[in-house]
């Protein structure tokens, strides 16, 4: 498939959902560190499609990301609940308990 769909990963990936997008065609870019509007604008978010958040620690990069791309689709997908002020920001948040990452891969690849 033409690699023409672009995901970021922000955060630890224990669960490995960066690779099953890649596997569903997408291109991901990773932060590992802070998310940040340098590290974010780093890996390409202004022609992102989805934000993936695996730290709810970094949820404040979510309104960073909203306000840079305001279409980009943020998901969380982590066991930790979200901070009250990010709630409102993050389009989607997925517990790894609940929804395996070939599942949730499948799901963000579709509505590409």
């Amino acid at each position: 498939r033409v690699m023409s769909h672009r995901a970021i990963v922000a955060g630890p990936d224990p669960e490995g959902l960066g690779d099953a997008l890649e596997a569903e065609g997408l291109a991901v870019e990773r932060i590992s560190g802070v998310v940040s509007l340098e590290t974010l604008r780093a890996a390409g978010v202004d022609d992102a499609e989805v934000l993936v958040l695996t730290d709810v620690g970094e949820a404040s990069g979510i309104p960073v990301a909203k306000e840079r791309h305001p279409d980009v689709r943020v998901v969380v997908y982590s066991r930790e609940s979200l901070p009250e002020f990010a709630k409102g920001q993050a389009d989607l948040a997925v517990d790894p308990a609940l929804l395996a990452v070939d599942v949730v891969a499948e799901e963000l690849a579709a509505e590409n």
